[in-house]
């Protein structure tokens, strides 16, 4: 056992683990073909107490983000990237529970544990992507509410959410500092959806568009003051982008596995793959960086369990998971031959589905950044 975790939540590994393999894994591929994972699976997990997790009661179950970590590594393990119980449960319910007032939490955050609403955020826009102080969606205040104009792109959970947290302006000559968020409920006059994005990974995951003419947002949904969304922004994104480097370790580790008894099955000239000294020199290279990796993770882990995770240390865990599940996972690709290539082998359609992990959360770049700055 990992000492970062604990017994209970390895006795939530296994509850959720049966329920992966149950109500996703054999459906999985058709909401790839669909390009959405059916609302009715939140409601589902949401009945067992497997979203926001780490919410306090009455809110959520009560863990902490040991129990997230469990559920986004029993999603990587079978790479089913379409579901965004992680976006919706550790990015968006965050929000509203830290910023929120009473009213605000206890109106989403049940029905967000219950799976009864879907939860999304909307940073990025057409031309803007990771500099959020560049954001050009607007809110202009006229009385007791927001008029909000703009458009946001590439948001994830875009056309399931029925909750969507915007990133607009508040202040056309603050900058950074200029910056609000504000909760949009479906169905409110004005705010639309474009269709289902078209990716070359993520294919069962629900990417939209969306656009806001002159949606009237009411005062009292704004989240936190007003002109702070971008502090709240930063000291939120650590978490973040732990979640994308626990998803990446827990990838390596189960793709890796699945490499070792593939090689050890096929046969290539009269003897398995992995008998020849090459395959398991690269199996023994990729295990020996995963294990490394992993180590760091659990630390971050750790860390963040204990409310010291930092960001230029989360940066770190971004920058290096995403890059080594990219290559290794490469690699693995490259060991299982013509079947790798094949949209069934699930190796394939994982490193396909790794290459975004480089890009969003904040690109690699951003992550070089970040610890730059503290050299």
């Amino acid at each position: 056992m990992r000492s970062v975790m604990r017994e209970d939540h390895e006795q939530l590994r296994g509850q959720f683990r049966r329920f992966v393999e149950a109500e996703i894994v054999p459906f999985h591929a058709q909401w790839e073909e669909d390009g959405r994972v059916p609302p009715a699976l939140w409601a589902k997990a949401g009945a067992l107490g497997f979203l926001c997790t780490t919410l306090p009661e009455p809110y959520g179950q009560g863990g902490d983000f040991g129990h997230a970590a469990v559920l986004i590594e029993e999603l990587a393990r079978v790479n089913a990237t379409g579901v965004g119980f992680s976006l919706h449960s550790e990015v968006v319910a965050p929000y509203l529970h830290h910023y929120g007032t009473p009213a605000q939490r206890e109106r989403w955050l049940p029905r967000m544990a219950a799976g009864e609403l879907i939860g999304a955020i909307a940073m990025t826009e057409p031309g803007v992507g990771s500099d959020l102080k560049a954001v050009r969606t607007s809110a202009r205040r006229e009385g007791d509410a927001y008029v909000l104009n703009g458009q946001k792109t590439y948001i994830s959970n875009g056309l399931n959410a029925g909750l969507v947290i915007v990133v607009a302006r508040t202040d056309p000559a603050g900058g950074s500092r200029g910056l609000s968020l504000l909760c949009v409920e479906e169905g409110v006059p004005g705010f639309s959806r474009g269709p289902a994005m078209r990716k070359i990974g993520l294919l069962g995951q629900d990417t939209a568009e969306l656009f806001f003419d002159e949606v009237r947002v009411p005062v009292s949904h704004r989240l936190g003051e007003e002109n702070q969304g971008f502090a709240y922004l930063m000291h939120q994104l650590a978490q973040e982008r732990l979640v994308i480097a626990v998803r990446a370790a827990a990838s390596i580790e189960a793709f890796l596995q699945r490499t070792i008894d593939f090689t050890r099955d096929r046969q290539v000239f009269g003897q398995s793959l992995f008998d020849y000294q090459n395959t398991r020199f690269r199996l023994a290279d990729a295990r020996a960086q995963a294990t490394m990796l992993r180590v760091f993770v659990d630390d971050c882990l750790a860390l963040h369990l204990r409310g010291e995770l930092d960001s230029e240390r989360a940066a770190m865990a971004k920058l290096n998971g995403s890059e080594m599940q990219n290559r290794l996972l490469d690699e693995m690709l490259q060991m299982h031959g013509g079947h790798g290539y094949m949209a069934e082998s699930g190796i394939g359609r994982a490193w396909v589905d790794a290459r975004v992990a480089r890009i969003y959360g904040g690109s690699n770049e951003i992550m070089k950044e970040i610890v730059a700055r503290g050299l």
